[in-house]
């Protein structure tokens, strides 16, 4: 309730015979107190009658009328509930009653009433919104002889008090509480609730020992890999329903084949997935925000001017080189495999007699290269159902921001877990990416010198891959000349394993265009077009350009891969697609779905889409660089004074970079 201003105290109140209200805010010709409360006439207290139980609950709701002799004191003012509670009422039961209660005639043989001997409430509290805490008005007894019901005093001094919302610290949600028992499943169990508990009973056994044996020699780095009982238990829950949810005639299987392995696993090993399940746990926090833009680009695109000519443009362009020293680790083959290391591939490949595992489905699948003798088929394991949309956290709803979040598929909204897949495909399909494997089917080259094409502009490269037996085989090669993006060659390319699937999804080939292609024979390798094309110092730029690399089998060393120049937010192995990075960066749409289709991604477009992106990061550093120093003059770039050249700070992208490098020197980084 809020304290009146007494504007409309000189107003007569309207029902003022029958008026109940504690704070009225128009004027009463009569003083009112509760029934209950002692009424002062010339300094002595006088009781009022019905203070039993029940007239003291009644005093509450009602007040009683009074006499004009019993409704000053002194100066004649008014006497309010509060003020009878907080400073007039404290001071005449301290001082009055005690002496002039016993001078009224048969006082002393009256029982006295309860509101003399019950405990005297607080005062009340209110928020002050100037200090930030809850504050406890208290009246000084010099400040007791003049109080006016209708105006708080302007003399009450205050006590902070700590609101209790303040004192309260903040608690961590504890983890979810779970017994060692397999969890329901959405569909059909793929084994009896007794063998699904053994086996989970059998994983926990082995990660129990795992992190016991950690936890006994962990240092103060390694406490945080050590988990606690209930992390044991979800861990192992998860293993489990993870199986449990896949194919049930291989679930039996897997959890075994996960049971062995932990039951081999060291310490060490089991150090390092600890600290995987770490990374992989902090990077799931970060997807959502690095997998789409953080705001929608309204307008038309952004236009793209670096400041700088074309050739200024090329001079910076040596400080975005990709460093030659970590190549390996982002999936690139930096040395030609030696025929030693192909002949034990193929031996691996033997004794695997055609098993892979689906890159769609993960389910486990044989390939024939030379087409099974009894019906001619390529892939044994029938159709493949799948989601080739990725998963994703949907928004927390705004009418319900609590409700449960649950992953869904990007290509069909359904929640992981309901089907196996929306698509079907014809057969199951499998990726290689190791360097040995892909030299077993035909070798890599490097990069020659090319004299016959001495031009200094870089070049943009994308391909499109289709499934074959042997893995994902080049089918589409597409070159742009950078920064103009003219087109310099767009070839299909028949692969040389039989087809499984064209990907048209992605790739955009059909089948009718690759019956137009030229059949493969070693003089129409796309080795030998991208070599016309290029030379060892001419940069190459794409996104995920290991993996056209690859497929070319072709090892070049002057690259800017915007794949790793616009690292994912979580780090290795998450990447920024080439469409979410146009999106954000530059506000444009490629790979763009038409009446809710897509036909498949346009090199020319990707490879287009990769150079304009460097041109972006030039922009960038470029405006860096003038904020250190730099100067532009008569086109040529000076530091700051003390500062190196351009031909100095390439350190920070690898030895050598942007310089010719002698074969001795690549042999030594290769074995480095």
């Amino acid at each position: 309730m809020f304290t009146s201003k007494g504007l409309f105290s000189a107003i007569e109140c309207p029902h003022q015979d029958t008026c109940i209200l504690p704070r009225c805010i128009f004027g009463h010709p009569k003083g009112l107190l509760f029934k209950g409360e002692s009424s002062v006439r010339d300094g002595v207290s006088a009781p009022i009658q019905g203070d039993d139980d029940q007239g003291d609950q009644e005093s509450r709701r009602k007040r009683q009328k009074l006499d004009d002799r019993a409704s000053t004191i002194g100066s004649g003012t008014f006497i309010s509930e509060k003020a009878s509670t907080s400073g007039v009422g404290q001071a005449i039961r301290d001082s009055s009653r005690s002496a002039n209660l016993s001078q009224l005639p048969g006082e002393n043989d009256r029982p006295k009433p309860s509101s003399l001997t019950r405990a005297i409430s607080p005062p009340p509290t209110r928020k002050n919104p100037q200090i930030g805490f809850t504050t406890a008005f208290k009246q000084t007894p010099s400040q007791s002889s003049n109080v006016d019901s209708r105006k708080p005093s302007q003399n009450l001094t205050p006590i902070p008090v700590k609101a209790a919302s303040e004192t309260k610290t903040p608690v961590k949600a504890p983890l979810k509480t779970e017994s060692l028992n397999p969890r329901p499943l959405k569909n059909p169990a793929p084994a009896t609730h007794q063998m699904r508990f053994m086996l989970l009973r059998a994983l926990h056994d082995q990660f129990k020992r795992l992190n016991s044996e950690l936890e006994k020699d962990a240092n103060d780095a390694e406490e945080k890999l050590v988990l606690k009982e209930q992390a044991l238990i979800s861990k192992a829950l998860d293993v489990e329903e993870d199986a449990a949810s896949g194919a049930s005639s291989i679930y039996s299987n897997i959890v075994k084949n996960k049971i062995l392995a932990y039951k081999r696993m060291t310490v060490g090993q089991w150090k390092e997935e600890r600290e995987k399940d770490i990374t992989k746990a902090k990077a799931v926090k970060v997807e959502a925000l690095s997998t789409t833009p953080v705001s929608k680009p309204n307008g038309p695109p952004k236009p793209l001017e670096t400041g700088l000519k074309t050739e200024e443009e090329l001079a910076l362009l040596p400080r975005l080189y990709t460093p030659l020293t970590s190549l390996s680790k982002h999936g690139y083959v930096t040395s030609i495999p030696t025929a030693e290391e192909i002949e034990l591939a193929k031996k691996g490949i033997e004794a695997a007699k055609g098993w892979e595992i689906c890159d769609r489905c993960k389910s486990r699948f044989q390939v024939f290269p030379e087409r099974r003798e009894e019906d001619g088929a390529l892939a044994s394991g029938g159709q493949c159902t799948y989601h080739f949309g990725k998963p994703y956290w949907p928004d927390r709803s705004a009418d319900d921001p609590k409700a449960k979040r649950e992953k869904r598929y990007r290509c069909c909204g359904q929640v992981m877990g309901d089907s196996a897949g929306c698509t079907i495909g014809d057969c199951h399909v499998f990726k290689i990416s190791e360097g040995k494997r892909l030299a077993a089917v035909f070798n890599f080259e490097e990069t020659p010198e090319n004299p016959d094409n001495n031009s200094s502009n870089p070049v943009c490269i994308d391909g499109e891959m289709g499934y074959t037996v042997h893995g994902l085989e080049l089918i589409r090669l597409t070159a742009t000349s950078w920064p103009s993006g003219d087109e310099l060659f767009d070839i299909l390319v028949r692969p040389i394993g039989h087809i499984l699937d064209l990907n048209t999804r992605y790739s955009g080939v059909s089948p009718k265009d690759m019956a137009e292609a030229l059949p493969y024979s070693p003089s129409l390798k796309p080795q030998k077009s991208t070599k016309d094309s290029t030379s060892k110092q001419k940069t190459t730029n794409c996104h995920g350009l290991e993996n056209d690399l690859n497929a070319i089998r072709l090892i070049h060393r002057t690259i800017i891969d915007t794949a790793l120049l616009f690292p994912h937010k979580a780090g290795l192995p998450y990447r920024n697609g080439l469409k979410m990075l146009m999106y954000t960066h530059l506000n444009r749409h490629i790979q763009v779905v038409v009446d809710g289709k897509m036909e498949g991604h346009d090199s020319k477009e990707d490879a287009n889409a990769a150079g304009m992106l460097v041109r972006w990061r030039i922009k960038e550093e470029w405006g860096r660089m003038k904020r250190d120093g730099w100067m532009l003059e008569d086109g040529m770039f000076k530091p700051p004074k003390g500062g190196q050249g351009l031909e100095r700070v390439s350190g920070v992208l690898g030895e050598g970079a942007g310089r010719k490098r002698s074969r001795e020197e690549d042999r030594g980084i290769n074995h480095g």
